[in-house]
């Protein structure tokens, strides 16, 4: 089963991201993807840009809009994600639990739907 791991962190943890915190940042993110690459289970996945970078489109009263930033408004914004392909939910969650993210950090886990051309 594929797995995607979205990972939130709080606005904080992207200013992680360059200065005097970076190489300790990157190294765990580093040695994650290793792990996950090693156990043969990632499928793929990317880190973000800062959420300031998003562009959101949504529909509202039969109208188009478009505007600057992530649509969550929350301390919490999404990083990155992994794809991974395990074979339950159970073995998914061991994976999230390693993912690298401070306490204030969140994993969603979410199941990828079928591809019925598979």
């Amino acid at each position: 089963m594929k797995y995607a791991l979205l990972i939130y962190e709080h606005e904080s943890n992207f200013l992680h991201r360059e200065g005097p915190e970076a190489n300790a940042y990157w190294a765990a993110w580093m040695a994650y993807t290793q792990a996950v690459q090693e156990a043969k289970v990632m499928v793929g996945g990317a880190g973000l840009q800062v959420p300031s970078t998003a562009t959101t489109f949504y529909r509202a009263d039969g109208k188009q809009h478009v505007q600057d930033g992530p649509f969550a408004d929350s301390k919490e914004q999404l990083g990155g994600f992994y794809l991974i392909d395990v074979p339950h939910l159970d073995e998914a969650i061991k994976w999230a639990a390693r993912v690298p993210i401070s306490e204030l950090g969140r994993v969603e886990i979410r199941p990828l739907l079928p591809n019925p051309n598979e």
